[in-house]
């Protein structure tokens, strides 16, 4: 989708309709660009940018707070017209997704006269545009879709693929951050035919594991199947706090409001995990973690109180200003799991 959430904004606000809109909260706080509108986007503003300087950037921009079930209703609507077509839908987030089309519910043979099919039908429904890249593998797919913003139609044909690739930008390659590219280039690496002269052994020394995904992505080879039921890895819950906090009984009351919310996403979703996790963020934005894993599920809140506040106590809380607390369990386990682990015998 284009400019989602503040696309949604515009059309649910004719008074925005033609203006600078950033969804992200007050420009005062701590908060960050969820979405700009385009209008915004040609002052610089981008998403994750701190909607201080989004301020700067743009002092005449209209500031809203995000309305996440607005943008939920939309994307069930938009997730509804995907499956008029394909079974085959892998939901990236509320507004994006893979579809496999090669086999589709209306016979159509062109995957490209599917994805303007797509394109009107969400026009028609939500009154929003969408953009899409049509590819034989989901790699080129994701970069094709947002080349042609807004209401874009990218189609890389397999024998294009290979030139595409070349001639693409590095910092251009989906994955690939600001960090990494800058690696890339101090590599003498501006073009995807320059990641193509590295070996994949020289791409490990330099990149680590990632090299070998760049070492293939590059020439074509994903063979990453659309996964219509993607596994949840983790539940998590995290708060950003206005002022920075070195009290630590504040943090504590912070943390145990915290596991509020987390325990009430862990019961909405049915899925109890092993594992328990803390982030914290300092004032200096150094990012820590400390995590604690059990033999039998976490099967309470008061159990995620507990241990989040004895990892708590395993860092400089107290000591160091903090701006970010976070908890989130991983190591999931189904219903069904639980069940079986309920049944053993310990002898």
């Amino acid at each position: 989708m284009d400019a989602f959430y503040a696309s949604v904004e515009q059309r649910d606000f004719p008074e925005y309709r033609g203006k600078p809109v950033v969804v992200g909260g007050d420009p005062n706080s701590r908060s960050v660009v969820s979405t700009a509108s385009y209008e915004a986007r040609k002052f610089g503003i981008h998403s994750a940018m701190p909607t201080s300087k989004a301020k700067r950037l743009c002092p005449h921009a209209i500031f809203v707070f995000p309305r996440f079930s607005a943008y939920k209703t939309v994307s069930r609507q938009i997730n509804e017209i995907f499956h008029e077509f394909t079974d085959l839908v892998e939901p990236l987030s509320l507004d994006e997704a893979y579809l496999d089309v090669t086999e589709n519910k209306k016979g159509v043979a062109s995957a490209t006269q599917i994805a303007k099919e797509i394109k009107k039908r969400i026009f028609e429904v939500t009154e929003l545009t969408a953009s899409a890249g049509v590819a034989a593998i989901k790699f080129i797919a994701k970069i094709a879709s947002g080349m042609n913003k807004p209401n874009g139609l990218t189609v890389i044909t397999p024998n294009e693929a290979e030139k595409f690739l070349e001639e693409l930008p590095i910092g251009k390659f989906y994955g690939i951050g600001e960090a990494t590219e800058k690696k890339m280039l101090s590599l003498g690496i501006k073009t995807g035919k320059d990641l193509k002269q590295f070996t994949q052994s020289e791409l490990i020394r330099h990149f680590g594991k990632s090299g070998s995904f760049y070492y293939n992505i590059v020439r074509g080879d994903d063979f990453r199947e659309v996964e219509p039921y993607r596994t949840r890895k983790s539940i998590g819950a995290e708060n950003t706090f206005s002022v920075d906090i070195l009290d630590k009984p504040t943090l504590i009351a912070e943390l145990n409001d915290i596991a509020d919310v987390l325990w009430d996403r862990v019961e909405r979703l049915g899925a109890k995990g092993k594992t328990l996790t803390l982030k914290i963020k300092y004032d200096d934005f150094e990012s820590i973690t400390r995590s604690i894993s059990f033999r039998n599920s976490i099967d309470s809140k008061e159990k995620i109180i507990k241990f989040g506040q004895e990892l708590l106590e395993n860092s400089e809380a107290g000591n160091r200003k903090i701006r970010l607390l976070g908890l989130s369990i991983s190591n999931l386990i189904g219903k069904d799991e639980e069940d079986l682990n309920q049944l053993k015998f310990s002898f």
